[in-house]
């Protein structure tokens, strides 16, 4: 993958997830009521900010090289 485009679709990803957090934990945009579908929304966004971070990494990487 190209190394900008690895940046910016990390960037992209971790300020998006960063922004549906803040966003919806403020206003409780998604109020589904339980428990477990905090769980899932919070697993959600941490996997998103990690991929993002992933690809930051792997792109910076990349321009080492």
């Amino acid at each position: 993958m190209n190394k900008y485009l690895e940046i910016l679709l990390g960037l992209i990803l971790l300020v998006g997830a960063i922004l549906a957090w803040i966003y919806t934990a403020g206003i409780g945009l998604w109020d589904f009521g339980t428990p477990a579908w905090d769980f899932l929304k919070g697993g959600l966004v941490w996997i998103v900010i990690l991929i993002g971070v992933l690809f930051i990494i792997l792109g910076i990487s990349d321009l080492k090289e």
